[in-house]
């Protein structure tokens, strides 16, 4: 069975969101690999003081060609895990055979999958700037607060939006919704590697209809394929209290589902 775990952060946050599971995992006497996006790389205070411009060059298709040169260069086929947009990347990832096991937690809209209204709603503080494309934006802290992480306690809210939240470039959401993000997914697949989905009921960002969906289209591949709801967690369920549980559940289902 293999000893190496890679993480893969969505948009608005960065390697650091995984700190706790890379700790956890670690502990179990995993190897755990958690790159940054391109242009992601540092502390997310320095990060939101001094947006990184750089960021627009990259969409889904560089970044999921970013992880994808990292996990073939590492010693063993990993599990790969994502989170949100890092979610969609980590569908990717297994389409190209790559992984031995996959977990998509709470993935963003996905090509060849209908986005619901709620979630489109929420994009619209991105998608509604025709311009945003070119630009590298920041989230306020109220958006974080009522719509991404509702399941985090208020008095926690202003330590993980300093602690955690990173600037991100609208091509992510332009390049993910519009332009067919980083490309065809193989929904018949026979190669590719068992997954489990994980959504989330209190979900706003990507509603847990939407990961359903995913999962619908994905089942038709040969490998096992498997979902996961928690009804009372919200798109930061990596993070939130109680995200032992989530992380645990991830780590089980991959190493008794992972293929040789």
């Amino acid at each position: 069975m293999t000893r190496t775990i890679v993480l893969v952060h969505g948009a608005w946050l960065n390697s650091k969101s995984w700190e706790h599971w890379k700790t956890r995992y670690e502990a179990k006497g995993f190897t755990v690999v958690a790159p940054d996006w391109p242009g992601d790389e540092g502390d997310p205070v320095d990060l939101k003081a001094h947006p990184r411009k750089e960021l627009i060059k990259y969409g889904p298709k560089e970044i999921v060609e970013h992880y994808a040169a990292k996990i073939r260069a590492l010693p063993e086929a990993p599990i790969i895990m994502g989170h949100s947009a890092g979610g969609v990347f980590t569908l990717h990832l297994l389409d190209q055979g790559l992984g031995v096991a996959g977990v998509a937690i709470d993935p963003a809209p996905t090509p060849g999958v209908s986005i619901p209204i709620e979630g489109a709603i929420n994009a619209l503080p991105v998608l509604g700037d025709p311009f945003s494309g070119g630009k590298v934006i920041s989230m306020m802290k109220t958006f974080f607060a009522d719509k991404f992480a509702n399941g985090l306690p208020r008095d926690q809210v202003d330590a993980h939006f300093e602690r955690y939240v990173v600037p991100t470039a609208g091509k992510v959401y332009w390049d993910g919704v519009v332009s067919g993000g980083a490309g065809h997914i193989t929904w018949d697949s026979k190669t590719r590697a068992p997954l489990l989905l994980i959504g989330g009921g209190k979900d706003h960002i990507a509603p847990a209809s939407m990961t359903k969906d995913i999962f619908n289209h994905e089942k038709r591949a040969a490998s096992l394929t498997e979902y996961k709801l928690y009804e009372d967690r919200s798109h930061y369920t990596c993070a939130e209290p109680g995200w032992e549980d989530v992380a645990d559940y991830a780590l089980d289902w991959a190493t008794r589902n992972a293929r040789s």
